[in-house]
């Protein structure tokens, strides 16, 4: 691992953000963090999920059956077990600590199934949109077990899991030229402080999930999103943990494109959310 980089000037805090509680697929309890009306100011994300629960109620039936267009999804599991299935002929176990990327490309049908009927269950999905040019590439699908992500540890005793892009020199288990996705799960003991260089134009966001931080002058607690502000004289941003705590980060290269989303299709106008559709209803994805 190279030396720990540094930074001049962290970004500030721009505001707060208070998921919203839903449920998705065939009933599951979750967190909405990354809403719709979220997606221009966060390009190139357009969605984060956070789920958390030790009632198999709010999680048993999980994701049966459904589509997806025009993006990617990427999956990471804290506790917990789920299956997933999809028409491209791809299968996988998603376990504790592990991540699933799937790019769903031109189309994909896939089911998402936990294989617990007890215990907790908890992570996070997350939408990275794909450039207009490649909307209808072939799917795509990866499962990293947790002892493949790469990970280290500073000399503060703060561990990172570089699930996407580059941080103090170790690369991600996953890169993307167009979107430069950065994805850190960063856990941090009491009093510690991290800092990640980001470039100035991409967008980026802490949610803590555990515990609380500091940012600048903003603390950040437990199961709230951090936006950061994008002022063209900072380099990055610096984290403080105020106790022991776990949280994201996420930043990305904005596309700057159109955004149509109808469901789980997301594409770049109104025409081909409709050609979207009709193709999955005739049957042409996978």
């Amino acid at each position: 691992m190279s030396p720990a980089a540094t930074i001049s000037k962290p970004r500030r805090v721009e505001r707060l953000v208070t998921g919203m509680a839903t449920s998705d697929g065939a009933g599951v309890k979750l967190t909405r963090v990354l809403t719709q009306d979220l997606q221009r100011r966060l390009d190139p994300f357009l969605m984060l999920d956070a789920f958390g629960t030790e009632n198999p109620e709010d999680y048993i039936a999980g994701f049966p059956d459904h589509p997806h267009r025009g993006f990617e999804t990427v999956t990471y599991m804290i506790a917990g077990r789920m299956r997933h299935r999809d028409s491209a002929g791809h299968e996988g176990l998603l376990e504790n600590g592990g991540v699933q990327w799937m790019t769903a490309g031109r189309g994909v049908v896939h089911s998402e199934i936990p294989q617990q009927e007890e215990g907790a269950m908890e992570g996070f999905q997350l939408w990275l949109n794909l450039p207009g040019r490649d909307k209808l590439c072939a799917p795509w699908y990866r499962d990293f077990a947790a002892a493949e992500l790469p990970r280290y540890t500073t000399e503060a005793g703060v561990e990172v899991v570089v699930i996407a892009g580059e941080s103090h020199g170790v690369a991600g288990a996953v890169v993307r030229e167009a979107t430069q996705p950065l994805y850190l799960d960063i856990h941090l003991p009491a009093g510690a402080r991290f800092e990640q260089p980001l470039p100035a134009g991409h967008n980026a966001f802490l949610y803590t999930y555990r515990g609380a931080v500091r940012s600048g002058d903003t603390d950040v607690p437990a199961q709230r999103m951090a936006i950061l502000a994008n002022d063209a004289d900072r380099d990055g941003v610096a984290i403080e943990a105020t106790r022991e705590a776990k949280c994201l980060l996420v930043a990305g290269r904005p596309l700057q494109e159109s955004i149509a989303q109808y469901g789980p299709f997301v594409m770049n106008s109104e025409q081909e959310i409709r050609q979207a559709i009709f193709d999955y209803q005739a049957g042409h994805f996978g």
